[in-house]
């Protein structure tokens, strides 16, 4: 039963710029309303939409610098 006194309030945290943390198990319904699950012990969602996993976080969000031999 959802809200029921045994359930623990799930802790979100917030990266600027990042994912979303989440502690799972996770359901997410996107906009089109189908239902992805994870039951991860914590996930990475996905808040900037370059993702190719998306919704789930791939690190797209981070500069990649490419670094020549030089450097």
């Amino acid at each position: 039963m959802p809200n029921a006194p045994a359930d623990r309030p799930r802790r979100l945290t917030f990266h600027d710029p990042g994912p979303l943390l989440v502690d799972g198990p996770v359901e997410v319904e996107l906009e089109d309303g189908t239902t992805v699950t994870s039951d991860r012990f914590r996930v990475a969602l996905c808040t900037c939409r370059r993702s190719r996993r998306y919704p789930w976080c791939d690190t797209s969000h981070r500069s990649r610098i490419r670094r020549t031999p030089e450097d």
